[in-house]
């Protein structure tokens, strides 16, 4: 039988207990009038999801501008739990540990893979130290890099896991290749209702550093070599992003960075995000490439440093080429981060800035 968004599957448990549809929606009141807060806005999900309509309002993380809410079908967020659980042969019956925030995407989906594909779903506060029995094993997770970077230690009992949010960075990787846990990084957004590529980041015996596109879903680059997408059983309509990529192949791309990132420096374009990728060993603290007004360049290339700046060792700076160079370094305290993990660029450029 074609799973529904109205009914729920036979095989799914909430926190070690199964539910019908109606059982689920007084736990869903339940979770809203008594629960912790992170419980609260589960069970308004909950209950939003369990309603007559066809459509769930969902709000964007805001990492690029402004959140803003967006209207997604229920039967669409369906497929694309039914993508990934063909994509990461989840079954009924599988166990899922859930600890990402369910006010967004990433932790909706969580929910309706569960109730749609029929797994038994563990719901822990979504800290970055996420609190989970690691003594129970679980077939499936996902979680943003700074929960994976804490967790390391307890891990060997997730056999599958993604991570979103943000980027995975090279030291974490590194440190993932001896887990049992197989660990993908996943690629999407809220129009995509999660992800829509992934890319397997240990127990890989491919070379292929390029995330793969989910069965049903085409690509291709616009003028501005972004990311066009085509997902049918996802959206009525082709998402144009603002992802600049190298397309490998129909099924295989690699990111570049983001088109509103990009800075023209004297007439070169200059990508933030490859800088960052080649510096990210070299500099301790956290930071970024941004940009700032220049009356001979246009626009100069600039690194923002969390934390103390005065200390910093410019002879990192080697590893790039001479337009990716940043001509002013500024720190700031601390960073602005959204819920998910991402840096808020244009919110820390405006503090240092301003």
């Amino acid at each position: 039988m074609t799973p529904t968004f109205d009914k729920i599957h036979l095989k799914f448990k909430f926190n070690g207990t199964s539910f019908n549809h109606e059982e689920l929606k007084e736990v869903a009141y339940s979770l809203v009038k008594e629960g912790e807060s992170f419980e609260k806005i589960a069970g308004n999900f909950l209950l939003d999801w369990l309603d007559c309509k066809d459509y769930v309002l969902v709000r964007t993380s805001g990492t690029t501008g402004l959140p803003k809410t967006i209207k997604l079908d229920k039967k669409a967020m369906v497929n694309s739990a039914i993508m990934t659980g063909d994509f990461f042969d989840i079954h009924p019956g599988d166990k899922a540990l859930h600890c990402l925030p369910s006010r967004y995407i990433s932790g909706k989906m969580m929910l309706v893979r569960a109730m749609i594909l029929g797994l038994e779903l563990d719901m822990v506060a979504p800290t970055l130290h996420p609190a989970y029995d690691n003594r129970k094993y679980y077939d499936f997770s996902a979680m943003i890099p700074l929960q994976l970077k804490n967790s390391l230690e307890r891990l060997n009992n997730i056999k599958t896991l993604i991570v979103g949010g943000a980027s995975v960075s090279n030291p974490l990787i590194e440190n993932i290749q001896t887990l049992k846990a197989t660990v993908y990084e996943t690629f999407g957004m809220t129009e995509t209702i999660s992800h829509i590529a992934v890319k397997k980041l240990n127990h890989n015996q491919s070379k292929s550093t390029g995330f793969e596109i989910l069965p049903n879903i085409k690509i291709s680059k616009d003028e501005r070599d972004c990311l066009v997408i085509d997902a049918p059983k996802l959206s009525n309509e082709i998402i144009v992003t603002n992802d600049l990529i190298d397309l490998i192949n129909e099924k295989q791309f690699e990111i570049i960075g983001r088109y509103d990132n990009m800075i023209n420096s004297g007439g070169v374009k200059v990508f933030p995000e490859l800088i960052e990728l080649k510096l990210q060993d070299l500099i301790e603290h956290r930071f970024l490439i941004a940009s700032e007004n220049d009356s001979d360049l246009g626009q100069k290339v600039i690194l923002v440093i969390e934390g103390d700046s005065d200390d910093f060792d410019k002879d990192v700076f080697s590893q790039l080429n001479k337009h990716e160079i940043p001509k002013a370094v500024y720190s700031i305290p601390k960073f602005f981060d959204t819920e998910t993990g991402k840096l808020q660029r244009k919110k820390i450029l405006d503090a240092v800035l301003s």
